[in-house]
């Protein structure tokens, strides 16, 4: 059975960070441990809860310590990951986010965004399809911006965005509307009732009391009604969602296909039942 991490870290253990405000929720940390220890990788990941105010001071301390191998960010530190690379990757750049920082083997950074590609692999995993479509985005944040990037690439119609930041999803649909001319606009909360697939971007849903972050009344009743919260793995919205008949996509489908596009990204060895290791890849645009 596979362990769930390296047995005693050491003084050549790569030790990765995962920053967030706040942290609790993050399961990547079991996850990628799990990975490292599958690979025989001498790795570990750890969460660290840190402020707004103090993540620039913690995101350039541990870069200078030389056995830190990368990052990943939660809410709310997306944007200020982003300007610490050297380097950054296609998706990053569309998004003006990024959640996963890696140091190279010149000493400097590469930052790519993985959250949209793994929200857009989950949806088509589960057969519902994306070209075509119409979509609505609550949340310009960090989760939302890499979203709405990897949704038209992968050939929706048009992306509505929606944020209670009128100044942030403007910005945003200036950065997509560079890759995507016409096909990200921006428009007021209630404009997602005909769309076919409405996503939750935003950290509404986190806590039990947290209202909607968007009406279901009126709502297309063949739309896909998705989630980004993984803890706790059924909110309010999707239970709501479900007991009105609407298909559904929980959050932690989001996640499941990032892990192995962290490890690429983070050059960990692939090893396969038999023992051998395939060399990993690094995500070099919208397809890692």
């Amino acid at each position: 059975m596979t362990r769930n991490m390296i047995d005693t870290p050491d003084g050549r253990t790569q030790v990765f960070v995962i920053i967030g405000d706040p942290v609790t929720q993050v399961q990547a940390p079991q996850l990628m441990n799990a990975v490292f220890a599958k690979a025989g990788s001498n790795s570990l990941m750890v969460p660290m809860q840190v402020s707004s105010d103090d993540a620039p001071a913690l995101i350039r301390a541990l870069k200078s310590a030389g056995n830190v191998g990368g990052f990943l960010a939660t809410i709310p530190h997306k944007f200020e990951l982003l300007s610490h690379a050297n380097h950054i990757g296609a998706v990053a750049e569309a998004a003006g986010c990024a959640n996963a920082l890696r140091r190279n083997a010149d000493g400097s950074w590469s930052t790519e965004n993985f959250d949209g590609i793994g929200f857009v692999t989950g949806m088509k995993n589960v057969g519902h399809a994306i070209g075509g479509k119409t979509v609505a985005v609550y949340g310009a944040g960090g989760a939302g911006s890499s979203i709405a990037a990897a949704l038209l690439d992968a050939g929706a119609e048009q992306v509505r965005i929606s944020d209670v930041s009128q100044p942030r999803c403007e910005q945003l649909c200036a950065r997509l509307e560079r890759h995507w001319p016409g096909r990200a606009i921006a428009v007021a909360a209630g404009r997602h009732l005909e769309v076919d697939i409405v996503i939750n971007a935003t950290p509404m849903g986190l806590g039990e009391e947290d209202p909607l972050p968007f009406t279901l009344e009126g709502l297309n009743p063949n739309a896909v009604v998705a989630e980004i919260i993984m803890k706790p793995a059924e909110t309010r919205l999707l239970r709501e969602a479900r007991a009105r008949g609407f298909k559904t996509q929980a959050g932690f489908a989001m996640l499941a296909p990032q892990i192995d596009l962290y490890r690429q990204f983070f050059r960990i060895p692939d090893t396969d039942a038999a023992g051998n290791s395939s060399e990993a890849v690094s995500s070099g645009g919208f397809q890692p």
